[in-house]
């Protein structure tokens, strides 16, 4: 006769080890990490008083450009914010419209011809033809209608033009079609946002996270920026640089990580880090800023490379003469009253 096996109860101790993750190893970048932003902060408030560079003694900081700690004090972002979101008409069909339309092209340039040339934007005035005929006319005289942040595909396969921004055209124009503000307005949570967004062609797992981030910025969600993440590939590169080994850890149980600690690691590295009038470091704050130091460390740590196994930081810094920003913020965050 065989015996039944006996089912011991497991103790505690026992049972955390066996759920326990192999932990991820820091690099000599990781503290990097943190100086980089506790410095580039340091330079958006010197900035931000009026103070004349140089801003650093960092001799990396003050060759090459690099973007703002937080998202949403670059310049692209603010120009969205306040003239695309808040600026028009809060119908959320108008909202989810107009931020499309200004990520797809993602250049202010780009959105003020149509602007100039088609007054308030609104999709109630939608005309493929209409908004084909202008940006092919800037094209004609030889001027981009792109940025060159984001690498997006042209959506040929899906939409069959000749054209990358008529098939950006016709995916907007679809979106609409679907119902797609609506069907965002009921979303439970961000990566449920995130996931409707990635549906659709043009759109791969980056570029939906950024959007469903720019899309939050307004009223038409409001979801916590802590609760989802996607580590785009510059990101990538910079957790693996930041890192040996990231043990059972994916790139966005780095980030999280990442962004728990943010305290504890400034005090740690006794750095003064000045946050966004009060509010802390968010996920894509995090994401954003291992890729920066994905490009930082190039330079200060030539020796450790990522996947891409980049050496060069392509963009060098030109103190050129744009109008200073007027900062404004989403109101739901509850800072722009601080911003003095």
């Amino acid at each position: 006769m065989i015996e039944k096996s006996l089912k011991l109860p497991i103790k505690r101790n026992t049972l955390k080890f066996f759920i326990q993750r192999a932990r991820p190893k820091q690099s000599v970048v990781y503290n990097t990490y943190w100086k980089f932003a506790a410095e580039r902060q340091s330079i958006f408030f010197k900035r931000f008083k009026g103070q004349r560079n140089p801003w650093t003694d960092d001799e990396i900081l003050n060759q090459y450009k690099f973007t703002n700690v937080y998202r949403a004090s670059d310049r692209v972002s603010q120009y969205m914010i306040k003239n695309v979101i808040y600026s028009m008409e809060q119908l959320p069909e108008d909202i989810f419209f107009r931020i499309i339309l200004y990520k797809l092209f993602n250049r202010i340039s780009t959105w003020e011809v149509l602007k100039a040339r088609l007054g308030q934007i609104s999709f109630k005035d939608f005309s493929f033809e209409k908004y084909n005929k202008i940006l092919s006319e800037i094209l004609l005289n030889g001027r981009p209608i792109y940025s060159a942040a984001y690498i997006m595909a042209s959506g040929r396969s899906r939409f069959g033009f000749e054209r990358k921004h008529q098939n950006h055209l016709k995916l907007i124009e679809t979106m609409m079609i679907d119902h797609l503000p609506s069907k965002l307005l009921h979303c439970k949570n961000m990566n449920e946002a995130y996931n409707l967004l990635l549906t659709y062609p043009s759109i791969g797992v980056f570029l939906a996270y950024q959007y469903i981030t720019d899309i939050n910025y307004s009223t038409l969600t409001n979801f916590s920026e802590m609760e989802f993440v996607k580590a785009g590939p510059g990101a990538k590169d910079g957790i693996l640089k930041c890192f040996s080994d990231l043990g059972d850890y994916s790139f966005e149980d780095i980030i999280k990580m990442t962004a728990d600690k943010q305290e504890i690691e400034f005090e740690k590295l006794n750095l003064n880090f000045n946050s966004l009038w009060g509010r802390n470091l968010q996920l894509i704050d995090c994401q954003n800023i291992f890729c920066e130091v994905d490009k930082y460390s190039r330079v200060a740590h030539p020796q450790i490379l990522g996947n891409s196994q980049r050496s060069r930081i392509k963009q060098k810094f030109t103190l050129q003469s744009k109008e200073p920003i007027d900062y404004y913020f989403p109101p739901k965050w509850n800072i722009n009253h601080l911003i003095i």
